[in-house]
């Protein structure tokens, strides 16, 4: 099945409710080299990949241990937060990616690594939902580049104009700006108070993301508030 439209997703804190674990997988994996973050790391975190994270860790404490070292630690500390919670949906995402793969190509565009990228989307039992599925390795740029989106557009085939990126942090959506797309913000995770202006809509769960609304965006590129 082939489509002339996409919908590009955002994983964590917009699909599943895992920002505050991928934080703290950080920090505890961090601790093994005696590395603490401070606020505005632990704030840095949230919207970036693990390639401008690891830039920032080596920048900023001189960490000398290699991006693939450091996400293998972050991963197994990850698995434990969740061990006994699991991967736990956003609301109105499981919908969502149902009702919108019936007529469009979907994809996760995402900061984190493809290990966590895959393990995530099969606890939310969307494998099979998405055509594409991108992680920090498959770009040299992270977000607010468009690089990512771009990336995904490109194996998509699918032209700028007609995809809609789904984000909840300031860089993703920047991002998304950036690469020529439409761009959903919402609200449901945002607990960092990340600044959501820069969206084309701004909707507190993806209940919201109607086929009215996607249709709207993908037939105009003017600023819409809504929620």
């Amino acid at each position: 099945m082939s489509f002339r439209t996409a919908v590009l997703f955002d994983l964590d804190g917009t699909l599943v409710d895992t920002e505050r674990d991928n934080v703290e997988s950080v920090v505890l994996a961090l601790r093994r080299w005696q590395v603490e973050l401070d606020d505005a790391e632990r704030h840095f975190v949230v919207g970036h990949s693990w390639n401008e994270i690891h830039a920032m860790l080596c920048r900023n404490h001189g960490l000398q241990v290699g991006m693939d070292e450091v996400i293998a630690r972050a991963v197994e500390e990850k698995r434990q937060l969740l061990a006994h919670k699991g991967y736990q949906p956003l609301p109105g995402a499981r919908a969502a990616v149902k009702r919108l793969g019936q007529r469009a190509a979907l994809a996760v565009v995402s900061g984190a690594s493809r290990v966590e990228v895959s393990e995530a989307i099969a606890g939310l039992g969307m494998l099979g939902d998405f055509q594409v599925l991108l992680g920090a390795e498959d770009y040299s740029k992270g977000k607010p580049d468009p690089e990512p989106y771009l990336t995904a557009m490109q194996l998509l085939a699918v032209q700028p104009s007609a995809c809609i990126v789904v984000e909840d942090a300031e860089p993703g959506i920047l991002a998304g700006r950036a690469a020529g797309a439409h761009v959903i913000a919402v609200r449901a995770a945002n607990y960092l108070g990340y600044d959501q202006s820069a969206a084309h809509v701004v909707l507190d769960t993806l209940d919201g993301m109607t086929d009215e609304l996607c249709d709207r965006l993908l037939g105009q590129s003017k600023s819409i508030a809504l929620g």
